[in-house]
């Protein structure tokens, strides 16, 4: 894996400043949701054109109606996933209102976000090789094929665990973003998405097995 490449990349292409302020408008256009199948869909692009070796893999922003259909598929299968959690919570809120009149159901409360803290690590980790699936497959339920799934990460799990913490470090990153009057993270934000899809796929590049 080049990692360093996974950091740069974007920089390559020639349109890449046009391209990174298109996404970051995507990543506004986030916080009212309208703007999450665009971003997933662009990543699921970025991700597809690594893993066939194109040399500019940063996407177009053409064929918008294409990237909203493959981000909408890939946010609801990161949706159904995140089920678990989301229902968890629901229980954490509804107990922690009674909370105070039952030590039963602080101690309750208290063991459901553990719970809901362990499954979201375990979204966390696995969501990338659905990801992956769903990228060269385009096909919805690829994204739960967990046979699939388990068994890449566990033929490539050293150079799946070094894209996910790099991931994890270019969030932190772009995070940095926010230092710029919060407005900075839009750009910051979608560099590490960027980044992100580069690793993974590359992950699935450098596999030997090709099980994916």
């Amino acid at each position: 894996m080049d990692i360093g490449k996974s950091f740069t990349y974007l920089f390559d292409d020639e349109n890449w400043v046009t391209k990174i302020l298109i996404g970051g408008l995507f990543v506004l256009l986030s916080s009212i949701v309208i703007g999450i199948p665009f971003m997933l869909g662009y990543m699921v692009e970025t991700v597809k054109n690594v893993i066939d070796g194109n040399p500019r893999p940063l996407p177009d922003w053409a064929d918008l109606g294409a990237k909203f259909t493959k981000g909408l598929m890939l946010f609801l299968i990161l949706l159904i996933y995140s089920l678990p959690i989301i229902f968890v919570s629901c229980l954490s809120w509804m107990g922690a209102i009674v909370a105070g009149e039952s030590e039963a159901i602080g101690a309750f409360v208290v063991c459901m976000n553990c719970l809901s803290g362990l499954w979201g690590l375990l979204v966390a980790i696995v969501t990338p090789a659905a990801t992956i699936r769903y990228a060269i497959t385009g096909e919805f339920m690829s994204g739960f094929q967990f046979g699939e799934i388990f068994n890449f990460i566990a033929n490539n799990l050293a150079n799946y665990i070094i894209a996910f913490l790099l991931s994890v470090l270019a969030s932190f990153i772009g995070g940095f973003g926010v230092i710029l009057c919060g407005v900075g993270v839009l750009f910051t934000g979608f560099w590490a998405s960027l980044v992100e899809a580069h690793l993974f796929g590359q992950v699935y590049r450098a596999s030997e097995t090709q099980i994916i």
